[in-house]
Order: structure tokens, then sequence, then C-alpha cells
């Protein structure tokens, strides 16, 4: 298949990819050059390949640059076309991943492997390189002030208005809410940081950020944004390695109702990619087969194979072609309301839930990782029949809202015998109407009759 040009050669049967050789040039103004080739991503052990992987966003589709590959003009996004003037060498060439220019976006069945690969492709890599975007606002700033507050803990900087904004303004680019980003950066084994002619390692930019978080905490959009994406930098270095399965490569970060709960919020410009984007991450053994990549399953399909996958596979799902909002119809049963909710560490939080089922006792604590919605005082814990976990809901007008998809007793994760709530409860006697709203804050759309 060609690309405006350029024809793609078959990959090699097995895990193979294409690697993308970027030749040097001491003329910054020299057209950027370059060359594809096949390699195989066999197991090395706990060595890395001799590749860098680029971690950034594509930017607008219909604004491009020519870039050559194997002599062949290649049109590429603007901000891709940045950082592989960035990235290039004045002497020695860069073997690079990046994925608009190895894969070959235009053949759908080399894609839907390809994606399957997307946890190997950046776990073997001797390092992921984050590419923010060219120098503004004041970046390279914010910047230097990251990397002293990753060092010192603390910094009192003497014009602390300008770098608030320098920071903030750095932490709300795009990048940051990608979807596709949480995998490429969980996958690492490294990271590092560019934005203009700025570096910085991943790890030492967590720090900094987290010692610089009274800058950013008040802003709605990053307070729970930033911790979620920096969680996965920082903890990349002490994750195992990859696992493998016929069907898949999974890093065995969470399971996919958590990362659901976690992500769902993040950005991608086809809606099917927050689903694929997460299973990468996935620590569930028994992915079902309908959620693999396939970019020729419809949204509201997909959409609903995956609440029926969360929940139970028998559950009265609608969904719209068009929409982040689906209505869920059960019989369930009430196990408590929340009482209070207090952080225990920086990615779990524990609820204290009233009990109204007598056999749970009359207080059960549940253990949650950290969520793209906020939950509050007086949200209602459930049972959908023939679940295995409960949902939190809250009360929105006629119906409720979902709050958290998924969620499980304390004593679950700490007792050797696990408390099967599908088992120990059978009677179910309310019916509920539910809907999930990924789009916008809870009773502000669907539940208005939008």
């Amino acid at each position: 298949m060609a690309v405006d040009g350029y024809r793609y050669y078959p990959l090699s049967l097995g895990h193979h990819i294409r690697l993308l050789r970027l030749f040097p040039s001491e003329d910054q103004n020299e057209p950027i050059q370059c060359q594809l080739f096949d390699y195989s991503l066999q197991d090395l052990g706990k060595r890395t390949h001799p590749y860098e992987a680029l971690s950034y966003v594509w930017g607008k589709p219909d604004q491009t640059l020519p870039i050559y590959v194997d002599g062949v003009q290649f049109p590429v996004t603007v901000n891709l076309h940045a950082a592989l003037l960035r990235l290039r060498h004045q002497s020695i060439e860069r073997i690079l991943w990046a994925d608009a220019i190895c894969i070959n976006q235009e053949n759908k069945p080399e894609k839907e492997q390809q994606i399957q690969f997307m946890a190997k492709i950046y776990a073997q890599a001797k390092s992921v390189l984050v590419w923010l975007g060219e120098a503004a606002d004041n970046s390279d700033r914010a910047l230097d002030e990251i990397r002293v507050a990753g060092g010192k803990g603390s910094t009192n900087p003497s014009n602390s208005d300008m770098i608030q904004q320098a920071i903030i303004a750095l932490l709300d680019r795009p990048w940051f809410r990608r979807i596709w980003v949480l995998q490429e950066v969980a996958a690492a084994r490294h990271v590092s940081i560019l934005c203009g002619s700025e570096e910085i390692d991943g790890y030492a930019f967590c720090l900094g950020v987290e010692s610089l978080k009274y800058f950013y905490e008040d802003c709605r959009n990053l307070h729970n944004l930033i911790p979620s994406v920096t969680y996965l930098i920082r903890g990349a270095i002490f994750r195992p390695k990859y696992t493998t399965s016929q069907a898949r490569v999974s890093l065995n970060i969470r399971p996919l109702s958590e990362l659901i709960d976690m992500y769902y919020t993040h950005e991608a410009t086809d809606h099917r990619d927050k689903v694929f984007a997460l299973l990468g991450m996935s620590s569930d053994n028994d992915i079902a087969f309908s959620l693999s990549p396939d970019y020729e399953t419809k949204w509201e399909q997909l959409f609903e194979r995956l609440i029926k996958f969360l929940l139970y596979k028998d559950v009265f799902v609608e969904t719209w072609y068009d929409r982040d909002i689906a209505v869920v119809k059960s019989k369930g049963c009430i196990l408590g309301q929340v009482a209070s909710v207090r952080n225990s560490n920086k990615q779990d939080a524990i609820i204290t839930s009233t009990s109204v089922a007598w056999y749970l006792g009359d207080e059960v604590e549940w253990a949650l990782s950290e969520r793209a919605k906020p939950i509050q005082k007086g949200d209602i814990v459930c049972l959908l029949q023939g679940a295995s976990k409960a949902t939190i809901i809250r009360l929105c007008k006629d119906c409720f809202a979902i709050v958290v998809i998924a969620v499980t007793p304390l004593k679950e994760k700490e007792s050797s015998k696990r408390l099967e709530l599908s088992k120990s409860i059978t009677h179910f006697p309310r019916d509920f109407l539910l809907f999930w709203d990924w789009e916008q804050l809870y009773g502000k759309s669907f539940a208005q009759g939008d």
C-alpha cells in the first residue's frame, strides 16, 4: 500500500516492526532524510533493543510538512516534523520508532496487529522519548524549575507568578491528556522528557512536578490528570517485565475495570482507542476477544462489549454511535452508602460504607484506584445481578449515574480467602436504571435529556 507516493513493503511474519533510521545533518535547514527497515522484536531477556521509541501527539492531520523516507517525499504532521528535527544529530544516525511512519496507517490489518505489539515496542526500547512540543510560554524556565525542584524537593522562585503560569502552561499541553501516551510511558524502562531544546530525565521530572504541585493543584483540569500520568512514568522502572500470551502483550499494571475508571477521561481522536489503548496495561487474563483492536468494529458495539465484560455478559446496555454515553438496566441490591472518603496513599482511596446488607456487617472498607471522577459522601455502593464486583453510583434526577464501574472490598485484597460477592449475595430486589457518562460531569448532559 502507498501513502502519498511512498509504498510500504509487507512486514515479515511474527513479531516484526519497522524502525526508522534518521540520518544526521549539520545543516538545520536541510530536509529530513530517513530510511525504514524491518526489525524483529526477538526476546533479548532483560536487555533492551537498540532503538528509541517516540511518544508524542500527532497534531492536526491536515497540517503537514515533508520528510524523505527512502528518498520518497513523505508527509508528517508539523509536531512530528519538529520532533524529528530536534532529535536529528549533526553526525550520528539515530534509530527511532514513531507510529505515524513505522506503521502503515492505510493498512487496517497491519495497524490492528501492530497495536497489539505496542506495549512490547515501548517496553523493549532502550528509551522512550516524550516530545511535548516546541518551546513556548516560558517552557524552558518551567523545566529548569522542575529540574531544580526534583533535586532540592522545594524551591523559592523569585518570580513565582511567572513560574506558576509557565508550569501550568507546560502541564496543560495536549500530550498529558492523550490516552495512548499512558501505555507508552508505563512500558518504558527509561523516559526522557523533551520540550524545545530542553531535556530532563522522566523520574526527575516526576519528582519536580510533585514538589511543585502547589502551583497547579487548584487547577481543576490538572489536579487529577497530572498525578495519573506521573504515576506511570515514575513507577515504570519498578515494574516487572511485560508478559506475553498467544493473543497479546501486557504490562500487567491493573485490571481493565480500574484502568477504565482511572483514565477514560483522557482524549482520543478515535473513540475506540479509549479501550484499545488500555488493553496493553491490563492484568486481566481473560480479556475478551471482542475487545481486541479491530477498527471494523463500530464504537457503539465496542462500548457495549466493554460494559458487558466489566459487569456481566447478559446485562442490558444501550449505546450510541456518536456519544461516549451508555445506559445500563439491571436488577441489583444496595450494599451501603459512602460515609467518608480518605486517602491511604497516592493512588488508592478507602471508602467506608455504612452497609445496609446485614450479611456484610455494619461497616465495610472498599479499596479504590485513583479515579477520573471524584467520589462524594452519600454515593451508593451497589451490586448488580451477575457482576463479580460492586459499582458506585450517584442519584441524578430519575436515574443513577455510574461513578465507579467496579470496586473491590478491602478485605478481598488483603485476605487469602477472597470475598466473592456474586456468590454470597443471591437476592437482587431493585431495578436500576444507570447511565455512564464519559463526556461531562454527572448531571449536566444525559440526565437533563440532552
